[in-house]
């Protein structure tokens, strides 16, 4: 019996993933207007980690970039806005800082993105250097307009109730 080769990605040179070639990291646009967060979050840390690819290797960012848009506009289920606490301790005595969802989405709401892309993520220097590939911004308007972007992979795509309702209505 013949044993079939198999594909593992390998580090290129000093960056974590291949600069140019097939394997080369595609960037991806997604809305999250209406989408609830945790979802469209397990959504981006598959790009970001490159697990919806065939060549996906543990030890190696095969994953692609993802710009987010429109994150203030990110939604919570059931009452998540008043009870969800963000805490930040900065290491001195009564340093603990604590926002609710409702506060961070008024003022960083990036950060509610980032956090929850950030949990989905292994925790290791290389998921580091992968959460750099994650673009995330409030508007509607973003500085990468030089890339070419692609439609989302047809197994990282994830439609909420919410925009169901909306494309009956229309």
């Amino acid at each position: 019996m013949f044993q079939q080769k198999s594909y593992l990605a390998k580090k290129a040179g000093a960056h974590f993933f291949e600069i140019k070639g097939p394997n080369a990291p595609k960037w991806y646009v997604v809305d999250v207007k209406d989408q609830v967060a945790g979802r469209i979050s397990s959504m981006i840390a598959k790009i970001i980690t490159g697990k919806h690819k065939a060549t996906y290797t543990p030890s190696v960012d095969t994953g692609d970039f993802v710009v987010v848009l429109n994150a203030d506009k990110v939604v919570l289920t059931r009452n998540k806005m008043d009870t969800k606490i963000y805490r930040d301790y900065s290491g001195y005595i009564s340093g603990l800082k604590e926002k609710t969802a409702r506060q961070m989405l008024a003022t960083k709401p990036e950060e509610i993105i980032r956090r929850a892309v950030w949990g989905m993520t292994n925790k290791s220097t290389l998921a580091r250097h992968q959460m750099k590939k994650l673009k995330i911004y409030a508007g509607s308007e973003h500085p990468h307009q030089a890339q070419k972007f692609e439609e989302l992979p047809l197994a990282a795509k994830r439609r909420s109730a919410l925009t169901k309702k909306v494309e009956k209505k229309a």
